[in-house]
């Protein structure tokens, strides 16, 4: 079974296109689909329905997709199990991050990794969490910066992970502010800008509503925290927040409920990292260790 044939069946159907599929791999379009038919004339079965404008699987597509992921993982794991401990690091890495993570993160490891590792060039797409996860299973990066979320299912590692404190917020002018402190009943009187409620930091906060049997008043979501704390500035509602994002344009609301999520960086299982990967991955545990050892000096 040849694996440039699986690798063609693998990228049309996560692109769901032989177009996008092709540019992906390189290929002419007649290429990829003559790479398919001689996988299907291997098989004895037809892989991909293309009766419809939309593609979509047969039977025999669906049973074989998980199949050809695992193999095409060996491969990528034996091309990494035979490279030489003194080559020089280099090719491409492929980056997932969050935009919170991005910009509050991701630079100073990138200042770092780009002295280490000159000769890598590191690939970013910037996305919400629960697409990085669905990414990550289309093989479409090695390494994924997230939010971590209880429902993101065992196909991951997580590779490092750290406690990212968050602080209920308010703009100047609410009246939540003026509070010395307030109770999440209060809270619950008004209006709150929360992200969309399949993000974990939603989730989050819901479950502290919940378990004091209390209706969370959500509206206008949105999923860019930089976008929230805007609408908090002026006063549209209250919010949640990094304790790292606070400043003067919000106050933070006194309530005796600890609130955090959990940050990390993952990959997925049976899949092992690049060189670059691995190098990347030491340097966000060690630029994350220091700035937590700062974080404990500077509170004593």
């Amino acid at each position: 079974m040849d694996s440039n044939c699986l690798k063609a069946f693998v990228t049309i159907v996560d692109t769901g296109s032989f177009s996008e599929a092709a540019e992906i791999l390189h290929l002419t379009q007649p290429a990829i689909s003559k790479r398919l038919a001689a996988l299907e004339n291997l098989l004895g079965h037809q892989l991909i329905d293309r009766s419809q404008r939309q593609l979509s699987l047969t039977d025999s597509g669906t049973r074989l997709l998980p199949h050809a992921r695992r193999i095409l993982d060996e491969l990528h794991n034996a091309r990494v199990a035979l490279s030489d401990d003194n080559d020089e690091v280099g090719g491409e890495l492929d980056i997932i991050t969050s935009h919170h993570i991005g910009l509050h993160h991701l630079p100073n490891w990138l200042r770092r990794f780009s002295r280490e590792y000159p000769q890598v060039r590191v690939n970013l797409q910037f996305m919400e969490s629960d697409a990085a996860y669905a990414q990550m299973r289309k093989r479409n990066a090695e390494l994924a910066f997230v939010t971590l979320s209880d429902s993101m299912g065992n196909d991951f590692m997580v590779y490092e992970q750290w406690l990212d404190p968050m602080a209920f917020v308010a703009g100047p002018d609410h009246p939540l502010a003026a509070m010395e402190r307030a109770t999440l009943a209060d809270l619950g009187r008004y209006p709150a800008v929360l992200p969309d409620a399949s993000t974990a930091t939603y989730r989050v906060v819901s479950r502290l509503f919940l378990e004091h049997s209390l209706n969370l008043n959500s509206q206008m979501p949105t999923n860019y925290l930089e976008t929230i704390k805007m609408m908090t500035s002026v006063g549209l509602g209250w919010s949640v927040l990094p304790q790292g994002m606070i400043d003067e344009s919000v106050v933070r609301i006194a309530v005796n409920q600890p609130v955090s999520r959990m940050l990390g960086a993952i990959g997925l299982n049976g899949r092992e990292l690049s060189a670059a990967a691995t190098g990347f991955k030491r340097i966000v545990r060690e630029q994350e260790q220091a700035l937590l050892t700062q974080g404990r000096t500077d509170t004593k």
